[in-house]
């Protein structure tokens, strides 16, 4: 056949979709996400992480300081927890946006549980409010400098992917056992000393309406997770309250403490589910901007000043660290070693974070690990985080429906959410006990312990404690040794105290 052929006729390529100005800035369809998941993802994480509207103040809102004040000079606890209150949602809020419109991660911000206790009574003890929250806001300004020279995100790449997993993992232990201790099925045991810790009321068996609720949430969710239900998380947190809601109504269960304050070892362990008198109520902000920046250094001396700095300074630094690796880790977020791409920004948002909080005179707020239940429904971006931001500052006006959801409600989130980062740990080589070891001790240190930071410590010390003893200094990096000889310093801070 002579000639030549015509080429053949192709379609033209369809016009991909057009995406809005929120997908393109938050890369939402990049990570395989949409608007209604990271909206899911946001609702979640809030819903998981609202119980610090009412903790905080319960925490640090009733505790007198030195000078025999509570926060704000209010004259009763009442007064003060309403400050705090306000105050708490108001940063959450503020912070967890600029976390997602900065950070553009799904990572939610609120005041750090364990550092608040240790404000309300390893600080304010030997000092006014005023003072307490100054060396917050002081150890909040260190760390962004940490952040801003590069030198914390320096750490944070020198540390070798198997401890980077190790943290995950333990913080998913961890997560999960407060979710168990949260709802009373864990309880601390009392003297006469048998076990440390027991189911439920401490009789080895399984007692109360709210635990029975607390176990059907567990299940629900679990179920709904297994079978890839779309809004799982949520649909089993609101689902549990609803039930929490019908049961108070029928038994009137009551709270922790009966009306004459006799302990009720069966009822709610915070809020009981009950409908609010008032679904709103003005906050009041008075309470931003109550600081004195030196003053505790004439109160306290400079030593006593600069070890509540440094030692405010460690927690906030690996708490953060850890947080950040399992979210990354779980979204499938991370590089091939473990890292979180822009994780500056991160670090950035988390540690002003620290100083907004000391400044509103709420404690350091911190990187939630709660942000992984928005992460398991979906959530991949930082449209999640914004979501999750307007609810807390929505929250401020709404308190009292916030209230009506129990612990035993939406804790039954952090038991599965726990399971979903333990599921890591089959990247880890047991097979190489150089690694394996620090892991391990990493992992069951944390809920242990009841703190991360103590985990990571134990596994970096240990970390660089066997590579020395087999030879192997060198293949230690030189940041690795620095933070182990600080977590040293920081593990026998009391004694040389």
């Amino acid at each position: 056949m002579s000639g030549t052929e015509a080429p053949p006729v192709t379609e033209p390529e369809a016009a991909p979709p057009s995406r809005s100005g929120i997908d393109r800035y938050f890369q939402i369809t990049e990570r395989g996400s949409t608007v209604g998941q990271e909206i899911r993802g946001g609702l979640a994480t809030f819903f998981t992480m609202a119980y610090i509207v009412v903790l905080n103040p319960l925490i640090i809102g009733t505790v007198l300081d030195a000078d025999g004040k509570l926060l704000g000079g209010a004259a009763d606890p009442s007064g003060s927890i309403a400050l705090v209150a306000a105050a708490t949602a108001l940063i959450a809020g503020v912070l967890t946006i600029l976390m997602g419109v900065i950070g553009r991660y799904p990572l939610a911000m609120a005041t750090g549980l364990g550092l608040n206790a240790f404000v309300a009574v390893g600080i304010a003890s030997q000092m006014s409010w005023q003072d307490a929250m100054g060396l917050v806001v002081l150890e909040g300004l260190v760390i962004t400098i940490l952040v801003l020279t590069g030198f914390r995100i320096t750490i944070f790449r020198a540390i070798p992917a198997a401890l980077k997993t190790a943290i995950a993992v333990g913080i998913g232990l961890f997560i999960a056992f407060i979710g168990f201790v949260d709802a009373g099925f864990v309880r601390r045991v009392e003297a006469p000393i048998s076990v440390p810790v027991q189911l439920s009321t401490g009789t080895g068996s399984l007692t109360g309406w709210p635990t029975l609720v607390f176990v059907v949430g567990v299940l629900l969710t679990a179920i709904l997770v297994i079978r890839k239900t779309k809004g799982a998380i949520l649909i089993g947190i609101i689902a549990t309250t609803v039930l929490a809601l019908i049961v108070e109504a029928i038994a009137d269960v009551g709270g922790a403490l009966n009306a004459d304050g006799s302990p009720n070892p069966d009822g709610w362990r915070l809020g009981v589910p009950e409908a609010p008198d008032k679904l709103t109520e003005a906050p009041d902000l008075s309470l931003l901007g109550d600081v004195s920046l030196f003053g505790g250094f004439e109160r306290a001396g400079i030593v006593t000043a600069l070890l509540i700095v440094f030692t405010l300074l460690l927690a906030d630094f690996f708490d953060t660290m850890g947080t950040v690796t399992a979210v990354g880790q779980q979204a499938g977020l991370t590089d091939e070693r473990g890292d979180l791409p822009g994780a500056d920004r991160v670090l950035l948002v988390d540690s002003i974070g620290a100083a907004a909080g000391g400044a509103a005179s709420v404690s350091s707020n911190t990187t939630y690990i709660e942000s992984s239940a928005g992460v398991a429904e979906g959530a991949r971006t930082g449209f999640a985080s914004v979501v999750t931001g307007v609810l807390f500052l929505v929250a401020m006006f709404f308190t009292p429906l916030v209230q009506s959801v129990p612990f035993e409600a939406a804790t039954p989130a952090l038991v599965v959410v726990g399971f979903l980062l333990m599921t890591q740990i089959k990247n880890i080589d047991f097979d190489d006990w150089e690694v394996a070891v620090p892991a391990f001790l990493t992992m069951v240190l944390m809920p242990f312990t009841f703190s991360i930071t103590n985990g990571i410590g134990a596994g970096f010390v240990s970390y660089v404690a066997i590579k020395t003893a087999r030879g192997k200094a060198r293949e230690v990096h030189p940041l690795l040794w620095l933070i182990a000889v600080l977590f040293v310093v920081y593990f026998a801070l009391t004694p040389l105290k």
